[in-house]
């Protein structure tokens, strides 16, 4: 369990050849799993046996991870184009090698002071350069974008409702992620008070309605506590209209929280600034650096307008804790969210900062947006299809036309948006996810992987033309059961 430093760069150099080996391959692996569905049922009923009593063999143990690896998506390939794709920056991978290395306590401050003051640099850029929060804004880095909304709704929760938690009501709409109403149950709101507020023509909260519903309710006893808009919807990519929402939060008295999980980075670019007005005005935002800053997954975070509303929700202490001081500038981030014991997760993010450029990033996110209106103006040319919504981000939503406007024809276009979606990530070399709009059965096409650019967006525009023509069942060579 302490090998020496020869002994440490042989095993160091087999599994930085696999990584590099598997990186420099991502291009031409296929964009599913690579494994054989009878090799898959295998694997995954062998990898359970608990650990030998002996010692292994550590090129074998990192070709078992090899197979583990095989069997799933390729989410760090440049056809990963289902859900919100999550890419993984190599440099990242490096700074949290050394991260784990040195192996920092990431809790209090006084234990790993210059750490701390790492992390709290790029939260700060976070809040206050990207979301343009005021000076003095925070927040603290999450496991994603579920645990930080849950640290947003429970400093929501104690700031307005305190210990009182029975009438407090939340709203937010049909395409919020579904996290918004699992933070809402956790922190101990009724399933019945998390309401749903009815959206437009184009899937956008609507104020007047949101505004009709916060009063009905509070006059028949509830209090509205909490408005949730969104940045970015993971359907269809859509934003919510931030600058009337924010205003009508601070008329009735809500926290405003945006979940800006996905498209909030894209704040960075010209167009993703112009789209995302209202996000300054926000008292919490959700951002998900391992969607749009291309993070290793496990990176999310909250940024506040007060981080003194963090600490009061989130603060605690024990005896043991005594000869740790919390006199520092810097925060501990254990007062700031539910976590004592964490990494520290800004270095992960710092490294590359630093070492690229905030310009790589801002010009990686100009090109996804270049890219998704490449695919909205391809597919707008396809009579076949409906392509119902111009992007506000780079996720592009279709799906085939109904014949007429029965409700039978709109079924038989659902199936047969069904099967061209089997038939398209049969290929292999994209994969595409569904979502349903209104009821309606539609694919998704969502472009944010770093590694995603103008070859491969032409080849997976060239599959759907190719599998619309064909019209045909999955070929039994091509499908995996």
């Amino acid at each position: 369990m302490e090998p020496d430093r020869a002994a440490m760069t042989v095993m160091g150099r087999l599994v930085l050849d696999r990584v590099v080996d598997r990186t420099d391959r991502l291009p031409d692996r296929p964009a599913t799993s690579s494994v054989s569905p009878d090799a898959e049922a295998e694997l995954t009923r062998s990898l359970p046996a608990p650990p030998p009593a002996h010692a292994g063999d550590l090129g074998t143990l990192l070709a078992r991870l090899d197979e583990a690896a095989d069997c799933a998506l390729e989410t760090a390939g440049p056809g990963h184009l289902a859900y919100i794709p999550g890419s993984g920056l190599y440099t990242a991978a490096l700074a949290e090698f050394y991260n784990r290395a040195v192996n920092r306590y990431g809790g209090i401050t006084s234990v790993a002071p210059a750490f701390a003051a790492i992390e709290e640099s790029v939260i700060r850029w976070m809040a206050q350069d990207v979301c343009g929060l005021p000076t003095g804004s925070g927040g603290v880095l999450t496991s994603g974008g579920s645990m930080a909304t849950f640290t947003a709704t429970v400093a929501a929760r104690q700031q307005k409702l305190g210990e009182e938690l029975g009438d407090g009501t939340v709203y937010t709409t049909a395409f919020a992620h579904h996290s918004v109403a699992k933070a809402a149950r956790l922190a101990g709101i009724r399933a019945a008070h998390v309401r749903t507020v009815p959206h437009t023509s184009d899937l956008r909260m609507d104020p007047d309605a949101a505004a009709a519903m916060i009063r009905a309710d509070r006059h028949a006893g509830r209090r509205p506590f909490l408005l949730v808009a969104t940045a970015g919807t993971t359907d269809t990519g859509t934003i919510d209209p931030l600058p009337e929402l924010a205003a009508l939060a601070h008329d009735e008295g809500l926290w405003f929280h945006i979940d800006a999980a996905y498209g909030g980075f894209f704040r960075l670019t010209t167009r993703g600034s112009q789209r995302l007005t209202g996000l300054p005005e926000a008292d919490s935002i959700t951002l998900d650096p391992h969607k749009t800053l291309f993070m290793p997954f496990g990176t999310g975070a909250v940024v506040v307008r007060d981080i003194a509303a963090l600490h009061a929700a989130h603060t605690g202490t024990g005896d043991y804790l005594q000869d740790s001081d919390s006199t520092n500038a810097i925060p501990d981030s254990s007062h700031l969210g539910a976590e004592l014991t964490r990494e520290t997760r800004g270095i992960r993010a710092w490294l590359p900062l630093h070492l690229h450029g905030v310009d790589a990033f801002r010009n990686a996110l100009d090109e996804k947006l270049d890219l998704a209106e490449h695919v909205h103006r391809a597919l707008s040319g396809i009579a076949e299809l409906e392509v119902p919504l111009q992007p506000d981000l780079s996720t592009v939503i279709f799906r085939y036309r109904p014949a007429d406007a029965s409700e039978p024809a709109a079924e038989e276009a659902d199936r047969r948006t069904r099967h061209l979606l089997e038939r398209i990530n049969a290929h292999r070399r994209v994969v595409l996810s569904s979502t349903r709009i209104d009821g309606r059965y539609t694919l998704r096409l969502c472009v944010v992987s770093h590694r995603t650019h103008h070859d491969r967006i032409d080849e997976a525009l060239k599959i759907i033309a190719t599998e619309i023509r064909s019209g045909t069942e999955v070929p039994t060579s091509r499908a995996r059961s």
